[in-house]
């Protein structure tokens, strides 16, 4: 591979958003839709309410009567079965809350502003003045659309409502995930004295599957250039291979010499995370991080996940920096682009944001810890303490802006 100059985030992160299509979506059952991308409208079948309905238990009548007047109760009206008549001036139907408003009603005296004797009901002093009634369509009506969105339960509900059994969601994307290197052993495995055990790979499912895709683990590719062909091979059908180690320029990182690779680029302006590496491998998207745990996972976060997002079709798929108070003095930055591990505490209109004093990228113990990466641009001047500046949320960090 032929080795050129480092490249933007930015530019790293538009050619890798390039490279990611949305997927086709397909039909997916309500019951099953919670957290998937809704790629179309969803299209209102009924209003709702789909009557005049009582918002109070209490009794259905004409008018607006006064203390003292009287009514005779004909019949009873309750959710799911309504009264069939019609309310005359002098009559009244005891209702109860979500029931259909009997045609000839105007409005609902709620039960405790009445007394009742037998088939009479007298309305009390002070009674309100309600009308104690929504209105056909008060909250939706037929027509009305819901527009596209990662469905979260209270989208499930309003869908319900509407009477749509089923929604069109982009089709999960199928992320392969390659750890390479002879040093790796699984956890739990007995690992030789020069071997590490390898975590990259079940932080990267965990975001992949948070992000909406569905992640699969492949065996670890081990260093020969014939056994990297094999377990990629098993990766043929993915929506997105994404290799995790191999993509610097060693004797032993092989992922760039892979036959069928075209590249998009490598190397990057970038800490943690200078080898990154993208492009296609016979016609698949291809992603080849470094092998350093929080380079992975760092860069898991910037160009991984949304890769996720804009095969789901989303609109937000590039990360969108927020803005904190910095507590510490910080000095100039060099010629990459800093995401420090750092963590948010609540301010006074903005969040405060503390950067760790060890940056280590080997360091899983500090990122586990950070719930923020603040950026320090390239070639940023010395900031001090309570300066804006910008930083991305970890996924799955509270939010607190």
């Amino acid at each position: 591979m032929k080795v050129g100059a480092m490249i933007s985030v930015e530019e790293a992160l538009a050619r890798c958003l390039a490279l990611a299509a949305p997927l086709a979506p397909e039909s997916v059952p309500l019951a099953a839709a919670a957290g998937r991308w809704m790629s179309a409208p969803a299209v209102a079948r009924r209003d709702q309410p789909p009557f005049p309905a009582s918002a109070m238990d209490g009794y259905a009548l004409q008018g607006d009567p006064v203390a003292g007047d009287s009514f005779t109760v004909i019949g009873e009206a309750g959710a799911g079965h309504g009264f069939a008549g019609k309310v005359e001036a002098d009559q009244a139907v005891r209702i109860f809350t979500g029931a259909p408003v009997p045609e000839g009603a105007t409005r609902v005296v709620i039960q405790e502003d009445v007394t009742r004797d037998g088939d009479r009901i007298t309305v009390k002093p002070g009674a309100d003045a309600g009308p104690h009634i929504r209105p056909q369509g008060q909250d939706f009506r037929v027509g009305d659309s819901l527009s596209p969105r990662l469905l979260r339960p209270n989208d499930l509900a309003l869908l319900a409502a509407m009477n749509i059994p089923t929604v069109q969601a982009t089709r999960r994307p199928v992320v392969a995930l390659v750890a390479t290197g002879d040093e790796l052993v699984m956890p739990g495995e007995d690992p030789a004295p020069d071997q590490i055990i390898a975590s990259n790979s079940f932080a990267l499912k965990a975001m992949v599957e948070a992000g909406g895709g569905l992640a699969r683990l492949l065996p670890i590719a081990r260093d020969t250039e014939a056994e990297l062909a094999t377990v990629l091979g098993l990766a043929a059908e993915a929506d997105l291979i994404v290799t995790i180690g191999g993509a610097s320029v060693g004797d032993h990182d092989l992922v760039g010499r892979v036959a069928g690779l075209e590249h998009s680029f490598w190397k990057l302006a970038l800490r943690p995370g200078k080898p990154l590496l993208a492009g296609r491998l016979n016609g698949v998207p291809l992603l080849g991080l470094p092998g350093n745990p929080v380079s992975a996972i760092v860069c898991g976060h910037l160009f991984l996940l949304p890769m996720v997002r804009a095969m789901l079709g989303r609109p937000d798929a590039a990360p969108k920096p927020r803005q904190a108070r910095l507590t510490t003095d910080l000095p100039a930055n060099g010629p990459r682009a800093h995401y420090m591990r750092a963590r948010l505490t609540p301010g006074e209109g903005l969040p405060e944001i503390t950067p760790f004093d060890r940056q280590d990228s080997a360091l899983l113990s500090i990122l586990g810890q950070a719930d923020a990466l603040l950026i320090r641009p390239v070639d940023a001047a010395a900031c001090h303490a309570g300066a804006t500046v910008p930083y991305l949320p970890l996924q799955g960090s509270v939010d607190i802006s």
